[in-house]
């Protein structure tokens, strides 16, 4: 037997006892590491857990207030619906990721299976509709529209259908009173996303996982308003979910109604005529290119002339908000989204952007007349205007002699304003400007508002643009390096252009200036602007913020908040200026450009005024404007590619002042036809259960062919040149 030195052993001995140690030691600071990390360094976090495991929230959601016409008549509004929705955090959970309950959910549902399941799929860039866009830890709805026979099966069968709700829920509705689609104005809802509850958590109007906001139009300004504020009751339980007690309730607050200043059956004829007007231009042939126009896309505007509120607004080609409810189909989305659909989303009337053409003509007239020119003097009005080989034509080339400013809007003179913005252009210094060019012309019109918001309490308005030297000079900055990479100085039109443009293209030519004061080159304004500015001369010159809402009322009619108009600045001109102005706008409507649309009209009774426009644009056919106003009423219309100014939009706008003021083609007038004689002054009334007190409507019935009299055509026709404009 070895005997091991007694040294040795103590030394392996002592060895094993230190490594001992150390491990020992290790796995005590590695806990200790751990303590801190959960006890100091995330303990806050995992209190709160903790707590919330013993807290169960349960959310009653508000009820969204509705959105009313200036009667009272709802545009939007909510019912009560069988909804059927899923909890995509159970689904989940389980094995097949939800798919075996969505199966079964769709064939009660009589839905196709794979229908069911893109319903709670959620959208991200390559995810195409439906899918869901909201929290991932909300109800998602699979259904609107279940029936009572449907939902009584889902909740008889708990164990076939977990995660899956039956229950009746208040669901927003578009109801289209009198026709009125109102989709672009009214906009639509979705669900809040996890970004805006994390945005929100801290003001003073927080998101709850369930809550639908506004996604465009007034359901999206008006948000907050409408949204209210669900009700949470929570519960404390113990470890097998068992109810101890109630730990905190916050009651729900029902969000409350806007009134607005629209009137749903002016707004149905607006909608109606619209439509008409460019199905009509349709069958018309368009001159220059022997082919029909297009007429694609048109918009019209109703304002009241002395307050800016806005008593009509339609886009076309437009869209059902109702298609949104509860998340938007796929072939729906598909629809929209079609290169062929034109985009209906769009809102033409604010956020269209299109040269104006001679509906322009007030601004450059006032800026002659700031400028030195006497709006009375005599200019004169021949069939065409030449700048060194450039000629700069009448349309139709027709001349009339020397006439006052005045006539020269009467009978939409272009070669007057071609020489006034010509004669400017040398004024500030040609191609070589002053170093501080006046440029009145221009100032003139961003002192019309244009190139600047009119502040309508909409989403997503458009500015317009004033080609000034400062927007030529950035607008070249921006395009250079493209110009100067594709022109090419003896290739086609488009190549030679770029090649001007990559030298030169900073520079304000003549020719600019020229086609400026007609309203046509690089000028883009939108039709809100222009009723905008009609109504400031008819209302002695204040540029009102064109406002839809009027007033927000509680969901018990007890709290009423006024929405007061607001104005933005005044109009540039004197009220001699304004005053002689007036005179000719008011013979564009009796002897000049429309006065051939307002045969008849009672202009005694009901003084109108009126100008018209056809813009010209590059690559297409020609715009077609037409701007008016009374007392009480501005209307401005616009279509694109659909024709002349009186001749496409003309008759549309007629029928819509014939509508309100209840008159004929003779201009007879029966006060129980009229829409609205005056602007409606009082507030809808709303009693105290919520339930809210309106007039019937009726779908707008348009003129039969008998109705429309020959007072519109009677008398001498006017001559072409003076009804094409």
């Amino acid at each position: 037997m070895t005997n091991v030195p007694e040294t040795g052993r103590t030394s392996r001995v002592q060895i094993r006892l230190v490594m001992i140690q150390v491990l020992v030691f290790s796995m005590l600071l590695t806990l200790g590491g751990r303590l801190w990390y959960l006890q100091i360094r995330n303990g806050d976090e995992y209190y709160h857990e903790a707590k919330s495991n013993h807290v169960q929230q349960v959310v009653q959601p508000a009820v969204r207030g509705s959105i009313l016409d200036a009667r009272g008549v709802p545009l939007a509004d909510n019912e009560t619906r069988l909804v059927v929705s899923a909890s995509r955090t159970e689904l989940m959970k389980m094995k097949d990721r939800g798919k075996g309950v969505l199966t079964r959910l769709a064939a009660v549902l009589d839905m196709k299976p794979q229908d069911a399941v893109d319903k709670v799929r959620l959208c991200d860039s390559q995810t195409p509709q439906p899918c869901w866009n909201g929290s991932p830890y909300q109800p998602i709805p699979v259904t609107l529209e279940a029936t009572t026979q449907q939902a009584l099966q889902i909740r008889e069968r708990p164990e076939d259908f977990p995660g899956i709700t039956a229950e009746p829920a208040a669901v927003r509705r578009y109801p289209a009173p009198g026709g009125a689609n109102t989709g672009q104005v009214l906009g639509y809802l979705s669900p809040v996303t996890d970004e805006e509850i994390i945005k929100a958590k801290d003001t003073n109007s927080p998101f709850l996982r369930s809550d639908q906001v506004g996604r465009f139009g007034l359901e999206r300004t008006y948000d907050k308003e409408l949204r209210g504020k669900s009700g949470v009751t929570r519960y404390e339980v113990d470890n097998l979910g068992r109810v101890m007690g109630e730990a905190r309730n916050d009651p729900t607050v029902p969000g409350a109604h806007l009134v607005t200043s629209l009137d749903a059956r002016v707004q149905g004829v607006a909608e109606y005529e619209l439509n008409a007007a460019m199905v009509e231009a349709r069958k018309q042939i368009d001159r220059n290119t022997g082919v029909p126009y297009k007429a694609d896309a048109g918009a019209i505007v109703v304002l009241e002339s002395k307050t800016g509120r806005v008593v009509a607004m339609a886009s076309a080609p437009t869209f059902d908000p109702n298609v949104w409810v509860g998340g938007i189909s796929a072939k729906d989305y598909a629809k929209l989204t079609a290169k062929e659909s034109n985009v209906p989303l769009m809102n033409r009337a604010i956020q269209g952007q299109a040269a104006p053409g001679s509906i322009f003509k007030v601004i450059p007239t006032a800026a002659a007349v700031n400028a030195g020119y006497k709006f009375d003097g005599e200019y004169p009005c021949p069939s065409s205007y030449a700048i060194g080989g450039q000629v700069f034509k009448n349309f139709e080339s027709q001349g009339h002699g020397s006439i006052t400013l005045g006539r020269a809007l009467e009978v939409s003179c272009d070669t007057v304003f071609y020489a006034l913005g010509h004669q400017q252009w040398i004024k500030d210094g040609g191609l070589k400007p002053k170093k501080h060019p006046a440029e009145i012309f221009y100032k003139t019109a961003h002192q019309f508002g244009l190139g600047a918001e009119t502040h309508v309490d909409l989403p997503g308005e458009e500015k317009g643009r004033v080609p000034d030297r400062r927007w030529k000079q950035a607008f070249w900055e921006a395009n250079k390096d493209m110009w100067c990479k594709t022109g090419k100085k003896g290739g086609t039109y488009v190549e030679l252009l770029s090649y001007e443009n990559c030298l030169e293209g900073n520079l304000m030519r003549a020719g600019d200036a020229v086609n400026y004061s007609i309203g046509q080159g690089d000028t883009l304004v939108t039709p809100i602007q222009m009723a905008t500015i009609y109504a400031a001369i008819s209302n002695g010159g204040t540029l009102w913020n064109p406002t839809i809402g009027k007033a927000i009322i509680s969901a018990d009619g007890k709290k009423i908040e006024e929405i007061k108009p607001q104005a933005h600045g005044r109009l540039p001109m004197t009220e001699e200026t304004r005053h002689k102005m007036e005179g000719a706008l008011e013979g564009v409507a009796t002897r000049g450009t429309a006065a051939w649309r307002f045969g008849g009209w009672p202009q005694k009774q009901i003084p109108m005024h009126a100008k018209t426009g056809t813009a010209e644009v590059y690559g297409k056919q020609t715009t077609s404007w037409f701007a008016t106003y009374t007392e009480d009423y501005t209307i401005v219309m616009t279509i694109s590619q659909g024709g002349t100014g009186s001749g496409a939009s003309g008759p549309a706008v007629r029928n819509v002042y014939n509508a309100i003021y209840g008159l004929t083609m003779s201009g007879k007038q029966d006060p129980k036809k009229a829409l609205l004689i005056k602007p409606e002054a009082k507030l809808p009334r709303i009693a105290p259960d919520g339930t809210i007190i309106a007039p019937d409507i009726r779908p707008y019935v348009p003129p039969s062919p008998e109705e429309l009299e020959p007072p519109a055509l009677a008398g001498p026709p006017a001559p072409p040149a003076a009804r094409q404009d």
